[in-house]
């Protein structure tokens, strides 16, 4: 396990003792402190750690003291307290000023094992909280898994943020977005960022699902189970025993299917068609959809329990007309891409970066891909100008230009900012009540929800 983690404790054995049995139990990433004065110094540099046990008895600096330095220059920090001596008035104490338990030596595994995930649970749902408010940072910890998302968007950088911090749970993620704006590579990001990277990471095309095969196909079947089953065959989740399932397009499973996926979140175990044993599976579940889920509820084409088991933690991927500051750098990426086994340009003309800054984008960042790689091919290793762009996307630019006067032109404002003055007047004039609110817009509740806390509206 990724998570940082430091042990302090003036008896160098016990450290070492302690280190053991977290070690037992998957966490490497270990900082040991016989010293109270160098952790306090440690957290001062802003040495960034997620969970320290610590010892209450230590000479120079006692554990009651440590907790509040922690507590005031890491207030992320989740900290334990060990002590020899169990007193009730002790524990109660250290719970006030901030610590997350109060656990009584010797510590054994099965209560580490116990209270360390919760506490690594209830900083990171604080984290998402903070991040959802604008509170925190949105550097990534660990950017490797994410380097091919490629944004300079403070949203999109919430987002990458939030999802790296899902990852280290076992919650399913359900993300939206449009069509091409890079849903299953943020799946596959999740799932690399996650415990599960070495495992399987299985993608599915729901709408592809074959309702007469579905039960084969993700439960697999046994020799002679139906006719033509000439041998067994292992389905999707038993292959992805420890891995991530990724469920792609789950608004298009049809309605009768959705009820045994349920089935299959809830119990994690399934039977072999052709079987009555159980199997047990240990998966995590990211679906994603380009539908709008709360419309498809209220008119009864997707169930609501499977929206919410599904959605236990929710991405949403902004459109690039959203994000326009990322198209130079998507375009440049690209361009990298198929100029390098190609042999075509690698330079942009600055007519035809205009006409990319300023479409609008309907397929997003996978029409962007289409039409760079098309322009080096047509520029054969020359700059690419507007020429080499597709008719439709010059079209735009030109009736852009024709259709608004020199005035109108400076004037014009990004269509994200025009929706958000509209939402928020409609929401104020209808005495900010959002289920009124979503109803006159003719949108989901949930999508309503979603847009006002991007305005840092509750």
């Amino acid at each position: 396990m990724s998570n940082r983690i430091i042990l302090i404790d003036d008896d160098r054995d016990y450290l070492a003792l302690l280190a053991g049995k977290l070690r037992d139990l998957g966490y490497h990433n270990l900082h040991l402190a016989d010293d109270p004065l160098e952790a306090a110094r440690a957290f001062e540099r802003g040495d960034p750690f997620d969970l320290a046990l610590i010892d209450m008895t230590m000479p120079e600096m006692n554990g009651l003291a440590l907790l509040n330095h922690i507590k005031n220059t890491s207030p992320g920090t989740e900290c334990i307290m060990v002590t020899a001596i169990n007193e009730a008035r002790t524990a109660v104490d250290c719970l006030r000023r901030g610590a997350y338990d109060y656990l009584v030596k010797p510590v054994a595994k099965d209560v580490l094992a116990l209270i360390l995930p919760r506490a690594l649970e209830r900083k990171r749902l604080l984290d998402i909280l903070d991040l959802e408010k604008g509170q925190t940072h949105t550097d990534l910890a660990n950017p490797a898994p994410f380097q091919p998302i490629v944004t300079q968007s403070l949203s999109m950088r919430r987002i990458l943020r939030e999802a790296e911090l899902h990852a280290a749970s076992n919650v399913p993620i359900l993300i939206t977005g449009e069509s091409g704006t890079g849903k299953e590579l943020l799946a596959w990001a999740v799932h690399q960022a996650s415990p599960r990277a070495q495992f399987p990471f299985t993608p599915i095309n729901m709408a592809s699902v074959s309702a007469n095969l579905f039960e084969a196909e993700f439960f697999g079947h046994t020799r002679g189970a139906f006719t033509g089953a000439a041998a067994s065959r292992t389905g999707f989740l038993e292959h992805t025993h420890k891995g991530t399932l990724f469920l792609d397009e789950i608004g298009d499973l049809p309605l009768e299917l959705q009820g045994k996926l349920l089935r299959v979140l809830q119990e994690g175990e399934f039977s072999r068609v052709g079987s009555s044993g159980r199997i047990k599976v240990d998966l995590r579940f990211i679906a994603a959809t380009n539908e709008d889920l709360d419309r498809m509820i209220a008119r009864k084409a997707f169930r609501k329990d499977l929206f919410y088991r599904i959605r236990g933690g929710w991405l949403h991927l902004p459109p690039l007309r959203e994000r326009r500051e990322d198209i130079p750098l998507l375009a440049d990426m690209f361009l990298g891409k198929y100029a390098e086994y190609r042999g075509g340009s690698r330079r942009l003309s600055p007519s035809a970066l205009d006409l990319l800054a300023g479409y609008a984008w309907p397929g997003n960042v996978r029409e962007l891909k289409s039409i760079i790689q098309s322009a080096v091919n047509l520029a054969q290793g020359k700059t690419i100008d507007a020429h080499h762009l597709p008719e439709h996307l010059r079209a735009q630019g030109k009736s852009r230009l024709t259709a608004l006067s020199a005035s109108e032109q400076k004037t014009i404002r990004p269509l994200g900012e025009v929706e958000k003055e509209y939402i928020l007047r409609a929401y104020n004039g209808l005495e900010r009540n959002k289920v009124r609110t979503a109803k006159a817009l003719d949108i989901g509740l949930n999508t309503l929800r979603r847009k006002l806390a991007s305005y840092g509206i509750e």
